[in-house]
């Protein structure tokens, strides 16, 4: 029987050609389910949104766990599955709500002093990332907050290596530029 690989990067589960198991998928979504609420809360902007998110996600790959082949990271197919969620998501919020998003410094509560500053850095960081356009957003939490390589971000968002390339730059680029005109102190 295959063994689920950890998302860290241990082997992959099973030989090649192999399904998941339902026991396996779910095995995978223990393990990665804090970093998949972290890249909900990174599009969505909004906690209760996000743990939306993570609960379609998690529900999708539990009923697709046949499609998770061996040899690959159930990581980045979680991270895929969640993706197109909020794609779906976010088309049909615009119909029937409009945007809905919440600013980063509400959704941050301050808890004593030290982690008051550290969460008042965290709040403006978050403030300049939310700032970023969805796309740029979405590339610089899986390349810079996840870890994951220019391909693997690619195969996340569907997107060609050159556009997650593109989309980092810029984002990037904007982030210095708002940096060094003094929005975070």
């Amino acid at each position: 029987m295959p063994r689920c690989r950890d998302p860290a990067g241990a082997d992959a589960m099973g030989g090649s050609g192999q399904i998941a198991s339902e026991a396996e998928v779910r095995h995978g979504l223990s393990i990665t389910l804090p970093r998949l609420w972290r890249y909900g809360f990174v599009l969505s902007r909004q906690r209760d949104w996000a743990d939306d998110l993570v609960q379609q996600t998690c529900l999708r790959a539990l009923e697709r766990h046949g499609q998770f082949q061996a040899g690959s990271r159930i990581d980045h197919w979680l991270f895929a599955i969640l993706n197109s969620v909020w794609l779906n998501e976010v088309r049909a919020r615009r119909v029937r709500f409009g945007q809905g998003t919440v600013d980063a410094e509400k959704s941050l509560e301050v808890d004593g002093a030290r982690e008051a500053e550290a969460k008042v850095l965290a709040g403006q960081v978050m403030r300049l990332v939310g700032d970023l356009p969805e796309a740029q957003r979405a590339a610089v939490f899986l390349a810079y907050v996840e870890g994951l390589t220019y391909r693997e971000v690619a195969a996340v968002l569907d997107v060609p290596v050159g556009t997650v390339m593109s989309r980092l730059a810029a984002a990037r680029a904007k982030l210095a530029d708002r940096m060094s005109d003094g929005a975070v102190k």
